[in-house]
């Protein structure tokens, strides 16, 4: 018997039987028994892992995490193995929740987490959420187009069951009429339960047409706690055409050298929304106030800019970030990532940031047009990009405590506390008037400046709980402290030697 093998598989003669056929096998053959023999090589690794977790729990601790870290590499080259599904949970629903998400990427992002937990708590299907198109923005995208819808439904499996729409006997086509409410904000887990649940019980489908804020921060059960974390962190993970040109840019801008992330949130809906004209022409200034009368939902409309300012509730104008960036100590070559869309004024506004930092650079000037060109006129995913390079950077300054700067924020304590500067804008006006009447120095104004912020760079620290007050305590996607601590004891991590001071 003669046995060799060639490029078109392995080929056997056998010379005392002359009449047996000889029946090469193809390429598809050898492909398929070799990924069996991937898979059920990987199969006995994991069953190890789990047997010998039962006999030494932190024997393969060290393996065990590293599975679960690392994507396996692909039995196919180009091809990438899904991971292994978790086991669904089984419970009985008690009815579906629709949810119709309300503002910007990272103010829905929170909300989905949050309507995520809900569903959780009161054991309901959830239908995928409906992201808002009426806003400011007005950006059509669908919650497929900016996050894996697979990866979500499917991570979250073992915890609540997720569909892509209502079944049609629950649809108006046939009738039916669901229930439709924004919950109460701030609400805890004792609302849900009892006011909530008897509903789609009975109506066995709840539709919340608004979902900002609708969760509390504080006195939430720490399981709760912790899946807000995991929808947040794990199951919301950006489409693949969004985390590629993500780490593009990511990658662009760490072979250039650190660099910080400059979240700059001077753009025309803050400044309207907000009131804060400061450094606005009369013609802007009254610009502004045109669009805040057009969006009835703004409730406020007659603002005096100047007060606002003073009580530090206006995002620091680009003039005013340049100079608190100096006298931070950042030098003229540091590297500066504007994550904004449109600055109000444009280059003029620019000017003075720009004279102070040469390399400013953004999204539209790292990437080609046309790579860009799939994201224009969707300003969610735009964001999308912004928010990658934010987390990833070496240091981020929101000029803002927006929902971004909140999260980003959030995200950066959850990879190791990384550095994040939380200005106090109250504090920095006072001094940034002083400086520029002169009557102080830039050496004490620098001195000071260094001295604000010196807690406040995103060190661990407890959140603020203010009974009965909760839109001025912190927020908890800024500092899920709940989720930070696995593993480690808190109280060493919280003691008052580590602690970032109150905002």
């Amino acid at each position: 018997m003669e046995v060799r093998s060639g490029e078109g598989g392995v080929h056997v003669r056998c010379d005392k039987l002359p009449s047996t056929p000889v029946i090469p096998r193809t390429r598809l053959q050898v492909w398929f028994i070799r990924l069996c023999s991937s898979l059920f090589l990987w199969t006995c690794l994991v069953q190890l892992v789990a047997v010998g977790g039962l006999w030494h729990p932190h024997l393969l601790s060290n393996i065990s995490n590293r599975i679960s870290q690392v994507t396996l590499a692909p039995a196919v080259p180009g091809v990438l193995s899904p991971p292994p599904l978790l086991p669904a949970r089984n419970y009985t629903s008690n009815g579906f929740l629709r949810v119709s998400c309300n503002g910007g990427l990272n103010q829905m992002r929170a909300a989905i987490c949050d309507m995520v937990t809900v569903a959780r708590l009161l054991n309901l299907t959830l239908v995928v959420p409906e992201l808002d198109k009426t806003s400011f923005w007005a950006d059509p995208s669908n919650f497929e187009d900016i996050f894996d819808l697979r990866h979500f439904i499917d991570s979250l499996r073992d915890e609540v069951r997720i569909v892509r729409r209502l079944p049609k006997s629950f649809s108006r086509k046939y009738g039916y009429k669901p229930v439709e409410m924004p919950p109460v904000s701030w609400s805890n887990e004792k609302y849900y339960l009892e006011q909530i649940l008897p509903l789609v019980s009975k109506h066995k489908v709840l539709h919340f047409n608004r979902t900002d804020t609708r969760l509390a921060n504080n006195w939430l059960p720490l399981n709760l706690q912790r899946l807000r974390c995991r929808v947040n962190f794990q199951a919301l993970k950006f489409t693949p055409k969004i985390e590629s040109l993500g780490y593009k840019l990511v990658r662009i801008l760490q072979e250039k050298g650190p660099f910080v992330t400059l979240h700059l949130r001077y753009e025309m809906d803050m400044l309207a929304f907000s009131g804060c004209t400061h450094g606005c022409t009369a013609e802007e200034a009254e610009e502004l106030k045109r669009l805040r009368y057009a969006y009835p939902w703004w409730r406020e409309k007659e603002i005096v800019s100047e007060e606002k300012r003073s009580q530090g509730l206006c995002p620091l104008t680009p003039e005013e970030s340049a100079l608190i960036l100096q006298a931070l100590g950042f030098s003229k070559d540091t590297q500066i990532y504007i994550a904004a869309g449109e600055i109000y004024g444009n280059d003029r506004r620019l000017a003075p940031l720009r004279a102070a930092f040469p390399r400013i650079l953004k999204k539209e000037t790292l990437l080609a047009p046309e790579e860009l060109q799939q994201f224009q006129n969707h300003s969610s995913q735009m964001a999308a990009l912004d928010f990658m390079v934010a987390v990833a950077s070496n240091t981020f300054v929101p000029t803002y405590d927006g929902n971004m700067a909140k999260l980003v924020e959030g995200h950066r304590r959850y990879l190791g506390f990384k550095k994040s500067i939380l200005l106090d804008r109250k504090k920095l006006v006072e001094l940034l008037d002083m400086h520029l009447n002169g009557t102080l120095s830039w050496h004490e104004f620098a001195l000071s400046v260094r001295s604000v912020h010196e807690r406040r760079m995103g060190q661990p620290s407890r959140r603020l709980v203010i009974l009965d007050k909760p839109k001025e305590e912190d927020y908890f996607y800024a500092n899920p402290q709940e989720c930070l601590c696995v593993g480690m004891n808190c109280d060493d991590l919280l003691n008052p030697g580590n602690l970032t001071k109150p905002r």
